[in-house]
């Protein structure tokens, strides 16, 4: 079943936080994850949640800040084609 997943990894800092950001996202290419970045989080796609839940956990922990704020919203996909090939062109 492929799981699809909304996720936001926001580092509570002064300053810009797009270099932690980016360490987040680039923490995703350690898994078997298809994503695609948008202006206000991240949309990703695996082949099951724990794969997704494995990624967002990495993706968390790769932000080197005292505090992290972190939303992950996730929705199971039956569909015969997944969610990305159809909508946003993933993997």
């Amino acid at each position: 079943m492929t799981v699809v997943g909304f996720l936001s990894v926001a580092p509570v800092i002064e300053g810009s936080m797009s270099a932690e950001v980016a360490k987040a996202v680039e923490a995703l290419d350690g898994f078997d994850v298809g994503y695609e970045t948008t202006p206000m989080g991240t949309i990703i796609e695996a082949e099951d949640s724990a794969e997704l839940f494995a990624a967002a956990a990495a993706a968390h922990e790769a932000v080197d800040a005292d505090r992290v704020s972190t939303f992950l919203k996730i929705n199971p996909i039956t569909l015969q084609q997944s969610y990305s090939q159809e909508h946003t062109g993933l993997c």
